[in-house]
């Protein structure tokens, strides 16, 4: 059974919302090739909308790059209700998002990677869909913005801490499992 991981920039204080503006130099080279090095572990992404918007309109004009060029190859599958036209090897969602996120996890292949924060976050994380927190934590207060875990009734969640990397520039990466 695949697993599903979630991959979140996260600031000092908490935030994840539009990490481009605040990740500054952050995302060097080394961090970027250790994210590039994460994505040999994936054969798939799974996005909500507004992310999946931002990331197309961007991410797939970037040739050239091994990150982006790995990230474009790969298949997407895109949690929504409006959007109807898929780009970008993308295949919309259709139907109950829990019960076709358990599908696909169900199906043979490498794991499914998760980028990007919002509502479809909510509800992988209330049906325990999510099988590891990959955080890369950034030396930076944000000070406002929406957090991974907000809106999600957190008292009975517990996770364990199972892996570290830490980088010169002071980012470190953190890799979290739920525990029973």
């Amino acid at each position: 059974m695949r697993k599903l991981i979630e991959s979140s920039i996260v600031s000092l204080d908490g935030v994840v919302g539009s990490p481009w503006e605040w990740t500054g130099s952050y995302f060097d080279g080394e961090v970027k090739e250790y994210s590039r090095a994460q994505l040999s572990e994936y054969d798939a992404f799974l996005l909500g909308r507004v992310t999946y918007e931002k990331f197309a309109s961007t991410w797939s004009q970037i040739q050239g790059d091994p990150y982006f060029d790995t990230i474009n190859r790969m298949p997407k599958y895109v949690a929504s209700t409006a959007l109807r036209e898929m780009t970008w090897n993308a295949t919309r969602i259709d139907g109950d998002v829990a019960e076709e996120v358990a599908k696909l996890k169900a199906q043979p292949g490498r794991d499914i990677v998760k980028y990007g924060t919002g509502q479809l976050d909510r509800t992988l994380i209330a049906h325990d869909l999510v099988d590891e927190f990959h955080l890369l934590l950034m030396p930076v207060v944000v000070g406002h913005g929406p957090h991974l875990f907000q809106g999600v009734d957190t008292s009975q969640r517990r996770l364990e801490l199972t892996g570290t990397t830490t980088f010169g520039n002071g980012v470190v990466a953190l890799t979290y499992v739920p525990k029973s």
